[in-house]
C-alpha cells in the first residue's frame, strides 16, 4: 500500500482576496472549483503547475468574521529556485512576517493570517 499526497486544506475569509495573494505571491492558480448545490461554500483548488499537490481554500458563505488561527503554529512550506528574487518580491508586497537568516528561511502572511514558510531549493546545492 502507498499514500500520497493529494492536497492541503485551509479556510478563508475572502476567496477573491486569498485567490489574488496566492497567484501574486507564489505563482499559484486556481485550477479547479467545486460549488455547492446550495452555493453554501466553494472549493477552489490551486496548482504550481508543476507538482500534483493541491492547495484547497474553502469560503464558507455564511462566515461573518475572520477565522481564530490560534497560536498560528501550524504552516504550509513553499520551496524556491530563486531565493533572492522571492525575498524581494515578499518584502516589495510587505508580507514577511518572520525571517530567521541563520536557517536561511522567512515566512509570508497571507490575507487571513496563514504562515506560509518560504525555503531556497537546496537540492541544487547539496554535493
Amino acid at each position: 500500500m502507498q499514500f500520497t499526497f493529494s492536497h492541503s486544506e485551509i479556510h478563508v475569509f475572502d476567496l477573491e482576496k486569498s485567490l489574488k495573494f496566492y497567484e501574486e505571491a507564489l505563482g499559484l492558480k486556481e485550477v479547479r472549483r467545486k460549488v455547492a448545490g446550495d452555493d453554501s461554500f466553494i472549493l477552489a483548488f490551486l496548482s504550481d503547475g508543476l507538482t500534483t499537490h493541491r492547495l484547497e481554500l474553502t469560503w464558507m458563505k455564511d462566515r461573518d468574521k475572520p477565522y481564530d488561527l490560534g497560536e498560528n503554529e501550524t504552516h504550509l512550506a513553499f520551496m524556491v529556485d530563486d531565493y533572492a528574487a522571492a525575498h524581494a518580491k515578499h518584502e516589495a508586497m510587505d508580507c514577511i512576517v518572520y525571517e530567521n537568516k541563520n536557517m536561511g528561511i522567512y515566512f509570508i502572511a497571507d490575507p487571513d493570517g496563514y504562515w506560509l514558510e518560504v525555503v531556497p531549493d537546496r537540492t541544487k546545492t547539496r554535493p
